[in-house]
């Protein structure tokens, strides 16, 4: 028998992961994130060419080893995956080993190269790339009291709130780092401690490379004051109810999940270093080749939104490079 948990109080990071990932969990239907969701991913192909290109810098940057790795990390349905392997150059194709990390079933008719794990591998030499990973790792919240207290916010199934006990210990520690509320009744933060831990884990997988975390982000300067949790379903943002209804997400404190070494930049200067610039073609084309030209105007409107201020193009990146060169790094 299914215990009844809808009257039960709960931090929402327990609350969440069962919502998530529990057997009837939100990330276990099989119409995967893209049914309720809109990434880079899915928004153009010119993204999976865009991380070929940053693997193939990789792999320059490693002299060319003999089996390079590339791990899709929260892979959905291997779309990035599948992507990659279609972009990249035949020489370099053919000495990729390719991952893809999802606690969700193998889709049927997934490229047979691709290897489907349920953990990142470990001994990585090559890339490792979080795409939207981080912001669906449980996290608590909390909430300024009426006497300026942070206090851990409890939730039931059904979405319904109270406050619980005053912050304490590691996670009190965290806030007054990270986050720190002024004592005004109502703020909120999400204690992003959870997603500190699992990516220096995701990062120790990897021997020699590059680890990537791509995520919507926040920094000290930016922290909103009443936090970012909440719910996404079939395409429209919703409340965050933890029934497992709706994907429950919240914005990443990657500041804080960054290693020594690390660099912070947005989705818009990734990219525009990787070769996606939303550059317009020239008027003259459209006299000399009108098929070249239309193909390369709707390039330039997919680039546009992969880098649109305001959108995805303000997307963080994480970068981290093990025992490489940094290969964003403007020369």
């Amino acid at each position: 028998m299914t215990e009844d948990t809808t009257g039960r109080w709960r931090g929402w990071r327990t609350a969440a992961e069962d919502a998530l990932y529990g057997p009837e969990g939100f990330y276990r239907r099989p119409e995967g994130p893209a049914g309720h969701f809109r990434t880079s991913v899915h928004a153009s192909a010119l993204f999976a060419g865009a991380v070929a290109r940053l693997l193939c810098r990789v792999d320059e940057a490693l002299d060319r080893p003999a089996t390079l790795d590339f791990v899709d990390l929260a892979a959905g349905r291997g779309e990035l995956v599948t992507g990659v392997l279609a972009a990249l150059p035949a020489e370099v194709a053919a000495r990729v080993r390719a991952y893809a990390v999802e606690i969700a079933d193998r889709p049927e008719g997934l490229d047979p190269r691709v290897e489907w794990l349920a953990e990142p591998p470990k001994g990585v030499t090559g890339l490792l790339f979080a795409n939207e990973w981080l912001d669906n790792v449980p996290v608590e919240v909390a909430e300024v009291d009426d006497a300026g207290v942070p206090r851990l916010v409890l939730v039931r199934e059904d979405g319904t709130e109270r406050l619980g006990e005053p912050l304490s210990g590691a996670e009190a520690e965290w806030l007054a780092r990270w986050w720190p509320p002024a004592p005004e009744e109502g703020l909120r933060a999400e204690i992003g401690l959870p997603r500190d831990t699992a990516w220096a884990s995701a990062v120790a997988t990897v021997d020699q490379g590059l680890a990537i975390a791509v995520d919507y982000a926040h920094t000290r300067d930016t922290r909103p004051p009443f936090g970012t949790l909440t719910g996404f379903r079939e395409g429209r943002e919703t409340a965050p109810v933890p029934d497992g209804s709706c994907d429950i997400t919240a914005h990443v404190t990657l500041d804080a999940c960054a290693l020594p070494g690390a660099r912070l930049l947005t989705q818009r200067a990734a990219l525009r270093a990787l070769g996606v610039t939303g550059a317009r073609p020239p008027l003259t084309l459209a006299s000399t080749d009108p098929t070249a030209y239309v193909r390369a105007l709707a390039s330039a409107g997919e680039a546009a939104e992969l880098t649109a201020p305001g959108g995805l193009g303000d997307f963080g990146w994480l970068v981290q490079p093990v025992g490489i060169p940094d290969p964003l790094h403007e020369p």
